[in-house]
Order: C-alpha cells, then sequence, then structure tokens
C-alpha cells in the first residue's frame, strides 16, 4: 500500500469554555507521534468511551489535541521493530490510545510495537474492528467464566447491557458454544435482535435495576455484567451456588451496592475483566478465540459502517442510547 503525503483524521481542541470541538483535518506523516510502527488505518470502530470523547462528556481525553478512536486495523507502512514489516495486518486496541496516545481515527498512525497484534487467521480489517474492543472484551469475560468452571451444562448466563457492543458480543459467543443466555435490556425493540444473537431470554432492565435482598433466589450459573451498580447487585445476588460473574463496564453505575453474603454463602466469584490494559500474550490468546468462536456472519448482520465525516454525528448518538450492536469507522469511505 502507497503511503500518502497527506491525510485525514478527525482531531478534538478544547476551546476557551473548555468545550470539545471536532473537525476533519489535513495531515502529513511529520504530525503524527514519533512512535515505532507506521500504519495505513483501514477501519476503526466506535465504542461508547469514543462517544465520550468526541462529545467531550466526562475526562476521557487527557491529552490535547487528540485523534480519538480507542480501536484501530490496518496495514503496517514502514517500522522500526523487528516485530513487524511493511505489509503485516496488525489490530490494535486499548492501551489509553484515543485517550492519552492519538488514535484510530486518522488514515495513518503511528504506534508502538508493543501495542499491536497481528491480526488473527479467518479475519479481515473490517471484522476485526467490528469485533474491536467490545468484542475483546466480550471474549475476556467468556474467557473468565469458563476458567471458573462454568459450563453450558452449569445452568444460564446472564448477559447485562445485552444490546450494547460488548452485550452483544457475548450473547453471540456464548449461545454459539451451547450456553443458554439470558438477555438484559432496558428497550422493547432491541427484543428480536437479541433473539437472533442467541438470547433465549429477555429480561427488562426494570427488572434486574430494582434493588435486592443481600441474596434472591438462585438463577445464574454465570454472569456478563456490564452496567454496574443495583444491577450488578442483583445478579450477585441471584448467582448460583459456585458461580462466575465477570464484571467489565460501569454504564450504570461505578458503585456497588451489595453484602459479603454471595462470596462467602454461595461461593460466588466476581471477576473483574480488563481489555486496556491487558497483556499481549493473554490480548493474542483472545483474538484467536475471537477468530473461532464468534459467528461472523451473524456479527456482521448487526454492523453498521460510516466515514470519518460521520463520527461526531453517531458519537451523539451513542450518548444518547441509540445505537446497537457494532458501529465500524471506514477511513476511506
Amino acid at each position: 500500500m502507497a503511503a500518502q503525503d497527506t491525510f485525514k483524521a478527525l482531531l478534538l481542541r478544547q476551546d476557551d469554555d473548555k468545550k470539545t470541538q471536532a473537525t476533519l483535518e489535513t495531515l502529513t506523516v511529520a504530525d503524527l507521534p514519533d512512535e515505532d510502527v507506521r500504519v495505513a488505518v483501514e477501519y476503526s470502530s466506535l465504542n461508547y468511551k469514543d462517544g465520550m470523547a468526541v462529545t467531550g462528556t466526562g475526562k476521557i481525553v487527557l491529552q490535547w489535541p487528540m485523534v480519538p478512536g480507542i480501536d484501530l486495523a490496518g496495514t503496517v507502512l514502514e517500522s522500526r521493530s523487528d516485530a513487524y514489516k511493511a505489509g503485516d495486518k496488525v489490530v490494535l486496541t486499548g492501551w489509553s490510545v484515543g485517550e492519552k496516545y492519538w488514535g484510530g481515527y486518522s488514515q495513518q498512525q503511528k504506534l508502538k510495537a508493543d501495542w499491536l497484534v497481528p491480526l488473527p487467521a479467518g479475519l479481515n480489517t473490517q471484522q476485526a474492528m467490528a469485533v474491536g474492543t467490545a468484542g475483546l472484551t466480550a471474549m475476556l469475560c467468556v474467557m473468565a467464566l469458563e476458567e471458573g468452571g462454568v459450563t453450558p451444562e452449569s445452568g444460564p448466563v446472564v448477559v447485562t447491557g445485552a444490546a450494547g457492543g460488548v452485550g452483544s458480543v457475548a450473547v453471540s459467543i456464548l449461545a454459539k458454544l451451547g450456553y443458554q443466555v439470558a438477555a438484559v435490556t432496558g428497550r422493547e425493540s432491541t427484543h428480536d435482535y437479541l433473539r437472533a444473537l442467541g438470547a433465549s431470554e429477555i429480561l427488562s432492565r426494570e427488572e434486574m435495576a430494582a434493588k435486592p435482598r443481600p441474596l434472591e433466589k438462585q438463577r445464574w450459573a454465570g454472569a456478563v455484567d456490564t452496567v454496574g451498580g443495583e444491577m450488578l447487585a442483583r445478579v450477585l445476588a441471584e448467582a448460583d451456588y459456585s458461580a462466575v460473574v465477570a464484571a467489565c463496564g460501569l454504564a450504570g453505575d461505578f458503585r456497588l451496592p451489595t453484602s459479603v453474603m454471595p462470596f462467602i454463602l454461595r461461593n460466588v466469584r466476581l471477576q473483574g475483566v480488563d481489555s486496556v490494559m491487558c497483556p499481549l500474550a493473554r490480548r493474542t490468546e483472545a483474538w484467536n478465540r475471537l477468530a473461532q468462536d464468534l459467528p461472523m456472519a451473524q456479527l456482521e448482520q448487526v454492523m453498521q459502517v460510516v466515514s470519518l465525516e460521520q463520527v461526531p454525528e453517531q458519537a451523539a448518538k451513542i450518548m444518547q442510547g441509540q445505537v446497537q450492536g457494532r458501529v465500524v469507522v471506514d477511513l476511506n469511505g
């Protein structure tokens, strides 16, 4: 792939009132950070964290100006690292890229070699971004359940925030692996979507967010929680003996109003799952599992592709809860 002298990028800047302004700009290679590997970015994705960065919600961006985009996939143009050479296909998620370091909403980017993962066999760069941080996180959660001894024979697994990026992929993977999946959503319009992904039961957000007693009737052999707060407290209170709950999000609340009773009376394990600083070996294992265990054709049916110019509009929509599934950003579209 020939390297362009100039290329497009979405830059975030703060105005005098500390408000975030997102503008499409033309950059040169000299504008990029001094990192080891220069990549022609083919696709990125839009996650909730990207939505927060682009709209200026919360304190996501730590350096200004910032090229947002916490995910990217593309082709190496040049490399000072022995780990990669020109022509290699690579994926990047996490490592505070798009927050502290320039990220994926640029047609070219320079990155640390240690941040990159070789594109797994069986995936192209668009598919990798349909997976993205959300899919990687979902796979790490499934691996946590498996390592805790939860099998399809153990009983139902519940996924909270099931219509979101992480939840959608978790439902899809778990269903393919043979688990009985209960999906929690606050939108009736997503019920058919979640059933198509493999959910066998749909639960309302209101039911699952109701304040629980310290222990409730046992319902779940395992759980993938993206919400936190009262909903995670209820999941724990309803967990089976020796259940594993993989917690990876705080879309509802970062606090956890619960007691120690599920842990000491029912032997429940609460396993935190982080994809941002996940070690390379674990990250590579998860990507290889995704290429094997994620029904990609199914995921592509619930994926929408947008251009770089459309990112600010889509960022506003994801912050308003109007996005389901995965949004892929085509850097050349």
